[in-house]
């Protein structure tokens, strides 16, 4: 069985294709708009200045959701301004932890272990750090260990 060859790109025509589909992701945002179209058939040039200033003051702004540590975990794409790690506590006693086990803490939130590691503390009332890793990781830090179980926020 013989297989045809790879079509060649040129590394020339990348640029070429991102602004082609930009343009055509533009065109689209804006094929029905009917406030643009009732201002591009204005003739006289101050009367359409204001009507399109007119659409950018009227268009509504994006709520922007509340950030702070009750929210952390929450985001698959958090914001860069977002907290990188927070601290609280694992109330009562805990002895460890095993793959997909559920871990209260002391603001409420819970956490579910994401990999398959298994881990002893033998304490109670144990401190704890939950830290940003990279792409979206979340890792739990216990105070007096030098292990850290990566994590998912379940609520």
């Amino acid at each position: 069985m013989t297989r045809s060859p790879a079509p060649v790109r040129s590394p020339a025509m990348r640029p070429i294709m991102h602004i082609l589909a930009l343009l055509l992701i533009s065109g689209l945002a804006f094929a029905d708009d009917a406030s643009l179209r009732r201002c591009r058939q204005l003739t006289d040039p101050a009367q359409r200045l204001s009507c399109y200033d007119a659409i950018a003051v009227a268009a509504p702004a994006e709520p922007r959701p509340e950030r702070g540590p009750e929210r952390f975990g929450l985001d698959r794409q958090p914001p860069k301004e977002d907290l990188a790690e927070i601290e609280t506590s694992i109330v009562g006693d805990f002895k460890g932890w095993t793959p997909n086990k559920m871990i209260r803490l002391a603001n409420g939130q819970v956490w579910q272990i994401a990999d398959g590691s298994t881990g002893y503390i033998g304490s109670g009332n144990t401190k704890v750090k939950i830290r940003r890793g990279l792409l979206g990781a979340y890792f739990l830090q216990f105070e007096g260990s030098n292990r850290s179980p990566k994590v998912r926020r379940v609520q």
